[in-house]
């Protein structure tokens, strides 16, 4: 979808259309921008970015809290016509999702009319406007779906899959980031063409992620559509009117978290009765100056049992997850804005090779917040 949120606000309030607007909270606090319109990215807007930043960039910029529960009806409304077409279905978020049309006889079972047909749909019936990326895998789809953005649509047959991804970028790649794509760089890598003439160097320096980038560089993925995916993590987070200065003031914040966490898991384990257990614990910390550390550790899954099974947190787990903030913060943070935590979850009879063959996913926000 394009710019989703904004996009639904401007669909219901004729006054924000053609104007810069943010989806986030108040310039005035801590807010931060969960989406913006097209009008508002000119100035250099985007997702994650704190609201007084973006007032600064754009002072004419109107802000709008946004409605959760208005965006998640938009959601199931395309999802009905998503499965329409197919059944295999992967949801990304409540803008995103990977269709398998491989099967579907619908207009010759041609993907490209499919797509131009899901587009005129969601328009007609929504009266909201969408990108689509047609392609032979998941990895060229995803990617095509931001070539004409917005409003657009992009097709990538299985002929051009290889000659596609030779030329994309290197961020471009699923788990390239901004840390990645400077260490490729460094290196002379730039695209997927470079990818391919430095496969050995590829190996050497990134491990077992080294793979899967040689494999897109060839516009190759395995990944199949999945209509099911186990939750990997489970976590909560605040972020504070006034920074805490103290590592008393940030340890002092531990069972509010610690409390809401587990409330979370219980009742996902409730309603979902998952499969998985829980085995890491994390905490985030965010410093006045947006510096980020993550601290994390693995235990047993029987460390555990009394937070899985009775929902009480004993005092082993405070003490371990208060020496994992501990260590946080003792990387030179300066005041701090942000605390999260939580838990990470897998499949007790799950193996090494299952975790490497696991799917990618692509977040709708880039931070969390």
């Amino acid at each position: 979808m394009d710019c989703f949120f904004a996009a639904v606000e401007m669909r219901d309030n004729p006054a924000l259309r053609n104007i810069p607007i943010a989806i986030g909270g108040s310039p005035t606090g801590r807010g931060v921008l969960s989406t913006c319109n097209y009008e508002a990215r000119k100035f250099g807007l985007r997702s994650a970015m704190s609201s007084a930043q973006a007032l600064k960039l754009c002072p004419q910029v109107t802000f709008v809290r946004g409605s959760f529960d208005k965006y998640k009806k938009a959601s199931a409304q395309m999802r009905e016509i998503f499965e329409r077409f197919t059944d295999l279905v992967e949801p990304l978020s409540l803008d995103e999702a990977y269709l398998d049309v491989t099967d579907c006889e619908l207009f010759r079972g041609s993907a490209t009319l499919i797509a131009q047909e899901i587009r005129r749909l969601i328009k007609a019936e929504i009266n909201l406007t969408a990108s689509a990326g047609v392609g032979p895998n998941k990895f060229i789809a995803k990617v095509a779906s931001d070539w004409r953005k917005p409003d657009g649509l992009f097709v990538v047959t299985p002929d051009e899959a290889f000659n596609f991804a030779q030329a994309l970028p290197v961020r471009k790649f699923p788990g390239v980031g901004k840390v990645t794509e400077a260490k490729l760089h460094d290196l002379g890598v730039k695209t997927g063409l470079d990818i391919s003439r430095h496969e050995l160097l590829i190996n050497q320096c990134f491990g077992k992620s080294a793979k899967g980038l040689i494999r897109r560089s060839k516009g190759i993925c395995f990944n199949s559509v999945c209509t099911h995916h186990e939750r990997k993590s489970l976590s909560c987070e605040r972020t504070f009117r006034s920074d805490l200065e103290t590592f008393q003031e940030l340890k002092d914040q531990i069972p509010l978290l610690l409390d809401e966490a587990v409330h979370r898991v219980m009742a996902w384990k409730e309603k979902k009765g998952p499969e998985t257990l829980p085995y890491n614990m994390f905490v985030k910390v965010k410093s006045s100056d947006f510096t980020q550390v993550t601290q994390e550790k693995s235990f047993p899954f029987e460390f555990f049992d009394e937070v899985w099974q009775k929902g009480e947190v004993s005092t082993i787990l405070l003490d371990e997850l208060t020496k994992l903030l501990e260590m946080a913060y003792s990387k030179g943070l300066n005041t701090v804005r942000l605390i999260g935590m939580g838990f990470k979850f897998k499949s007790p009879f799950r193996t090494h090779e299952d975790e490497l063959m696991r799917p990618y996913q692509l977040e709708l926000f880039k931070e969390a917040v």
